[in-house]
């Protein structure tokens, strides 16, 4: 009883409850187009290089975006910055179903990056204060694992629905899913109250960036480089795997949605033990174990020439993912100072 207690409180409390349940909506709106937004690229007849870039786009409209959001969560509070981070996700993926050439696309999927900094800058801080520094591993863990949970059913939904009605109809599911995420979130999600350490800090502070910066630089110039190569490998899996599952072993959109949800369940299975191995052994128990078994995983890809093997390799990224389950936010939250917090995690984001 006494084990379970942190999770039952964590799922229980009415500030923390609602936050997962939008959570979870988003999570299972992006996994549908995870195993349909490479082919969905690739299928304008385009290079790999144009393919990347444009896949990219959502990864530099987070990186324009995660600064902004954190000083507008400074200035605006934590819940508007949310509801706009949804709205942009879901205009955005809806409206790639409609989409007509690479500038395009390209320009919608820098919104959904917008979208994504701009909730996860606020979901970030939301986490940062609320949750106590001896819960915080499972919690956040927690939180991945809703994010997993999502992950895990969206591929094969995602996939299906592209073999029965085409590669774009995901899209369109997507957005309409966001909005269902964004309808709850703002009926449930708590507003920010005037006393909170981080109202206060940013009244403070005035959402000085560059103050931020000088005081933090040694803290994200260190933990910052892990945070940097842990989201590359994690970003080049969703790419990798459905083209070269697609292009060299000829697998379907359906084979390989089924590939990456294998994937995320596994990934989804150790968010509780990941939480407790931070909470009581220490957050680099789980990171370094992370590293390594994601490294030997995408190595295996290209030895695979088989709808199996692909599933082994993708379930050893899995694995390994799911051991650094909420492990670069969890320490971000740690390390973000109170006065600055919208600021600092607006930065580590970008990172």
């Amino acid at each position: 009883m006494l084990r379970t207690k942190p999770i039952r409180d964590i799922l229980t409390n009415p500030l923390i409850a609602p936050f997962y349940l939008p959570s979870l909506i988003f999570s299972f709106a992006q996994g549908l187009l995870l195993p349909i937004l490479p082919l969905y690229v690739a299928d304008f007849d385009v290079s790999y290089g144009i393919v990347g870039v444009v896949l990219a786009g959502a990864g530099l409209g987070s990186l324009l975006g995660d600064v902004p959001a954190g000083m507008l969560l400074g200035r605006f509070g934590k819940k508007p910055v949310m509801l706009l981070g949804l709205a942009s996700a879901a205009i955005s993926m809806a409206a790639l179903y409609w989409a007509s050439s690479m500038p395009q696309v390209f320009l919608l999927r820098l919104l959904t990056g917008f979208g994504l900094a701009s909730y996860g800058v606020a979901r970030h801080a939301f986490v940062a204060d609320s949750i106590a520094v001896a819960n915080r591993g499972r919690s956040v863990a927690l939180l991945g694992g809703i994010f997993r949970l999502g992950s895990f059913a969206g591929p094969a939904i995602g996939g299906s629905v592209a073999a029965a009605f085409g590669l774009r109809v995901p899209f369109l599911l997507g957005g309409i899913t966001t909005a269902v995420a964004l309808v709850v979130a703002a009926i449930y999600f708590p507003a920010d109250k005037e006393s909170s350490s981080s109202t206060r800090g940013s009244r403070h502070h005035n959402g000085n960036l560059f103050a931020t910066l000088r005081a933090q630089f040694r803290v994200l110039a260190t933990a910052g480089t892990g945070q940097f190569f842990a989201q590359m490998i994690r970003g080049g899996r969703r790419v990798i795997i459905p083209l070269y599952g697609a292009d060299v072993i000829g697998l379907d959109a359906q084979a390989i949605g089924f590939i990456i949800s294998v994937s995320a369940a596994v990934d989804m299975a150790l968010f509780y033990p990941t939480g407790m191995i931070m909470d009581r052994i220490g957050r680099k128990f789980a990171i370094v174990p992370s590293f390594i078994l994601q490294a030997v995983g995408m190595a295996l890809v290209p030895l695979t020439g088989s709808f199996e093997g692909l599933l082994i390799a993708a379930s050893v990224i899995g694995f390994g993912n799911g051991l650094g389950s909420g492990t670069m936010m969890t320490l971000g939250a740690d390390l973000a100072p109170a006065d600055s917090r919208g600021e600092f995690l607006g930065v580590w984001r970008l990172i």
